[in-house]
């Protein structure tokens, strides 16, 4: 039986465009990502509101953790085979439905639902492994750790905690570590799409916590003290983006992963945009659960572990943040440290008021921002100095 003709491949290789940009279509593949990050968010605040914080912490991390690998294999997958054509289109169309099969059974993963969310993984990678080996065979040594990670999460779903964490928290270490044995060597990665493509999931993941304002502020009355803190956790949302935009670091990122040869670019990829932005985007997601809690009562103090989830959203983000440009060898920003410290200890000010805990969140910020655009100013005086 043959394949009909618009969905077959064409025997003629076309050739590749010089520079690959992000697709449409890639982009409505982080739109359905990103819903997983918003069902991450819920698992969160219902993990806070049920008095079990910790759980719902580790809930989020194991299913993220084995999510955020395919998510990265399907960015390396698009980098080296562009959905050009139709019969690819069609299978990435495919492998968003086995992510939006995973994000609707995110709520019941541990509860029963854990069969339905290794089923949607499998389709992943099957669907990521048939279309890898258009562009290189070394696709191979990959699947078998795909599939036993899926092995273990499916058998995850048939028995109960403690084992189920466990069998969760081995799928993760597998895939996570499984560059140590798999080496970097025939994955040959352009630059430009990488950068680009993490800048914009970054991008719709803020977006994401703004949603969160919307969610909390529902059936509720626009007072002045809702709107002080809507456009608090607005002011929060915009310092995480340009502490991540603001300068010309995605130029820089191009460049430094350009110069490297194939190899090392592709550690470096993997240091950079797979290991550094795991704190960056779960740190999203611990500020969305936050401000979905401050924008209820805003006035009101938060519980501690509310206060908590808060700020160590904001310093798991700027910790992400150092590391992803210290891989890369970017401009170092060691302030970020400290103020991913201070944030941290601004805590306290949400055991008195969510407001108030909000409002010096985004203080630490804007300061750190000032600071660091005045020492760049600074740098760039006096080499202009020197070069005169």
């Amino acid at each position: 039986m043959r394949l009909p003709a618009w969905f077959a491949e064409p025997a003629e290789q076309q050739t590749p465009e010089p520079e690959l940009r992000v697709s449409t279509l890639e982009l409505f593949f982080d739109l359905v990502f990103v819903f997983t990050i918003t069902q991450l968010t819920h698992v969160l605040v219902d993990g806070l509101e049920a008095g079990v914080p910790l759980e719902g912490a580790l809930r989020v991390l194991l299913v993220f953790g084995v999510m955020w690998w395919m998510y990265s294999g399907y960015v390396w997958l698009l980098n080296s085979v562009p959905p050009v054509r139709p019969a690819r289109r069609v299978l990435v169309l495919l492998g968003m439905t086995g992510f939006l099969l995973m994000a609707l059974a995110i709520p019941g993963t541990f509860d029963g639902g854990g069969v339905a969310f290794a089923v949607g993984y499998l389709l992943l990678i099957v669907v990521h492994g048939a279309l890898y080996l258009q562009a290189t065979r070394a696709i191979v040594r990959v699947i078998p750790f795909n599939l036993a990670a899926t092995a273990l999460i499916g058998a995850a779903a048939f028995t109960s905690a403690p084992y189920t964490y466990l069998l969760w928290a081995a799928a993760m270490v597998l895939l996570w570590g499984s560059p140590y044995f798999i080496g970097q060597k025939g994955f040959t990665l352009r630059a430009p799409h990488v950068v680009e493509r993490h800048g914009l999931l970054v991008i719709v993941v803020l977006g994401e916590s703004m949603l969160a304002i919307g969610i909390g502020a529902a059936d509720l009355d626009v007072d002045l003290g809702l709107g002080v803190a809507g456009a608090l956790g607005l002011c929060l949302a915009a310092c995480l983006w340009w502490a991540y935009f603001g300068g010309d670091d995605e130029v820089a990122a191009e460049h430094a992963l350009a110069s490297a040869e194939p190899v090392r670019r592709t550690r470096m990829i993997l240091g950079a945009y797979f290991y550094g932005h795991i704190p960056i985007l779960l740190g999203v997601v611990a500020v969305s659960g936050g401000i979905k809690k401050v924008i209820g009562h805003p006035l009101d103090p938060l519980k501690p572990s509310a206060a908590i989830m808060l700020s160590a959203g904001v310093a798991l983000y700027l910790a992400g943040d150092f590391w992803f440009r210290r891989v890369l060898a970017l401009r170092q920003a060691r302030i970020r440290g400290l103020a991913a410290i201070a944030a941290l200890v601004a805590t306290a000010t949400g055991l008195w008021s969510a407001m108030a805990q909000l409002a010096v969140l985004v203080l630490i910020l804007v300061g750190m921002l000032v600071v660091e655009h005045r020492r760049a100013r600074g740098a760039a005086r006096i080499v202009s100095e020197v070069e005169a």
